[in-house]
């Protein structure tokens, strides 16, 4: 199979030509939206467009478990959302959310069939000790302990070192900005927070604007480096688009905003490949208005070579013998946006070297 036409990228494409597969085809597809994480959100996809009854019993039973898997995940995460907010309501903290938990609070498409493994909040830089104090009292604790990591995330980082729960072993993640301090593009959180919105069913949580959520899912998509879940994270983008995309306003924002945060270059990434990749569909103008923010010729075409592999499932019918080789090189791409090449260099030298003989001294 070509690694660029997995069956999987057909059925997000086309769900209604699922019906023609067979059994082997469908065994297939499970376990690349398996390897995805997409297999509930391909049940909720193929139920939106009507087919899920037409599907052979087997898989339709797989994805229906696949389904009430999720929904217990959302029921947990709605949940947890509650407890984050009581531990920081006394403080006077806003609950903002931010990447899945924003999806399910909010009641988005991109929620449906969704797992993920922690909640991440957005608060103002100078109140990150209240947080993380008011978060400690509700039972949360640092996880990252070696002094080394506690700098790279105070210093350096967008977000305090991750906590999770004591008791229920829940992770938070704890943000300032949406991206590092030391990255060449410095978003303002002001401007995020302050467009903010209530979430409909409880005015005391809040998310990110529709502009600037679509504009934080490309940015952690294109510049964490981090592919797991990258056709997941760009099936979440393909379905705030069509979402928010109903409403012109959406369109007319969203590419001076991108500019306005600094955001042109992801944005530009996050529209050409969820339209490549998943068949979205965005306006004319708006691909014009965004084209000035595409790289070099040489630099796209690199891009597309690396891209088109690292967003696939990693299974073994969707890769080719390069694909590892393009997830380290956009590993090291994400990396070198983050930080300077000087400080770059010393992190890569501590976490190769340096953290590994620490961690055996401390096991001897």
């Amino acid at each position: 199979m070509s690694t660029l036409a997995p069956l999987l990228l057909h059925a997000l494409r086309a769900p209604a030509a699922t019906v023609a597969l067979g059994e082997a085809d469908w065994d297939l597809l499970l376990r690349q939206a398996a390897a995805a994480n997409l297999l509930a959100t391909l049940g909720y996809i193929l139920e939106e467009h009507g087919v899920l009854a037409g599907i052979p019993a087997p898989a339709r039973e797989q994805l229906a478990w696949a389904q009430v898997l999720a929904r217990r995940h959302r029921q947990a995460v709605r949940w947890e959302i509650r407890l984050v907010r009581q531990a920081l309501r006394e403080s006077g903290l806003p609950t903002i959310l931010l990447k899945g938990a924003a999806y399910c609070a909010a009641g988005l498409p991109s929620a449906q069939g969704r797992l993920f493994s922690d909640i991440d909040i957005l608060v103002p830089e100078e109140r990150l000790p209240e947080a993380e104090a008011a978060l400690m009292l509700a039972g949360w604790a640092g996880t990252h302990h070696d002094a080394y990591d506690q700098r790279y995330y105070r210093e350096w980082m967008h977000e305090l070192p991750p906590m999770q729960h004591t008791l229920r072993e829940s992770m938070i993640d704890v943000h300032h900005a949406i991206l590092p301090r030391t990255a060449a593009a410095r978003p303002d959180s002001a401007l995020l927070r302050a467009a903010a919105v209530a979430v409909a069913e409880d005015p005391t949580l809040r998310v990110l604007a529709p502009v600037d959520m679509v504009l934080h899912s490309a940015v952690h998509l294109f510049t964490d480096g981090e592919f797991n879940n990258g056709l997941r994270d760009l099936v979440d983008l393909q379905r705030l688009l069509a979402h928010f995309g109903g409403d012109a306003r959406f369109w007319a924002r969203l590419v001076p905003r991108a500019h306005e945060l600094e955001l042109a270059r992801p944005l530009f990434y996050a529209l050409r490949y969820t339209t490549m990749l998943l068949g979205t569909e965005v306006p004319a103008i708006v691909v014009a208005a965004i084209a000035p923010a595409a790289p070099p010729r040489w630099q796209l075409r690199l891009m597309d070579a690396l891209l088109r592999r690292a967003l696939l499932p990693r299974h073994d019918s969707c890769g080719d013998p390069f694909s590892a080789t393009a997830r380290g090189l956009l590993y090291l791409r994400a990396n070198w946006l983050r930080m300077p090449p000087f400080l770059l260099a010393r992190h890569l030298f501590h976490k190769a070297f340096l953290s590994p003989r620490k961690a055996r001294q401390e096991a001897a």
